[in-house]
């Protein structure tokens, strides 16, 4: 029997659906309790840049679909969701912290600091934090740390792309500020590119000080 290819789409539409629905499991779990916000970060690895957070809190019947851990999806699919997720969302919250801090008080503690600001920056305040992984000192709101939390639920899902499109776009705007270091594909790790322009050029005011060793 010949199997009509829009049959194939809406197979894996559903099969979507029903992945995405999956993901929802935590938020279900703590709705009862009020808005909930996904925590994630980007940005704890590179040689350059900043360590970027954000903080989603999506609406409950949220229907956005793909949502995932941002390194699984294309760059194509990262942007779309971005939009889709900052028109969609209840509200969202992006902290930054800059090369210079993250010398000054190590990346553990920047990357702390993004989170709460991230959670600052929100328009509503959120009753419980999804957190990938970690416990954020100093946050005064219910935490549930959930190991690889981006892949296992929708907030912290939206809350890594977010934290992942916008800091690959200061990347790129920093490439045109300071050439040689491919910044635009790299993002500030420390790929053969990088190095040979930091060997090439030395370092940029947007180099962490205390993550290189020439």
């Amino acid at each position: 029997m010949d199997v009509n290819p829009k049959d194939k789409k809406y197979d894996k539409y559903l099969k979507e659906l029903e992945r995405t629905e999956k993901l929802k499991a935590y938020e279900r779990e703590y709705e009862h309790l009020g808005y909930v916000c996904g925590i994630d970060e980007v940005g704890r690895g590179p040689l350059a840049g900043p360590v970027v957070a954000g903080a989603v809190i999506l609406p409950k019947d949220c229907q956005i679909l793909y949502l995932n851990d941002s390194k699984k999806l294309t760059h194509k699919k990262r942007d779309e969701l971005y939009d889709v997720i900052m028109e969609g969302a209840v509200s969202v919250g992006i902290g930054i912290v800059e090369s210079d801090r993250i010398d000054e008080i190590n990346i553990l503690q920047a990357t702390y600091e993004a989170m709460r600001q991230a959670i600052s920056k929100l328009t509503v305040k959120p009753d419980v934090l999804l957190n990938d992984a970690v416990t954020i000192p100093s946050v005064d709101i219910k935490q549930v740390p959930i190991i690889k939390g981006d892949a296992k639920s929708v907030s912290i899902a939206a809350a890594s792309i977010v934290a992942k499109v916008y800091r690959d776009r200061l990347m790129v705007e920093y490439d045109k500020q300071y050439p040689g270091y491919d910044f635009a594909s790299n993002k500030g790790y420390g790929t053969a590119a990088h190095m040979e322009g930091l060997r090439k050029l030395g370092m940029t005011p947007i180099h962490r000080t205390t993550f290189i060793h020439l």
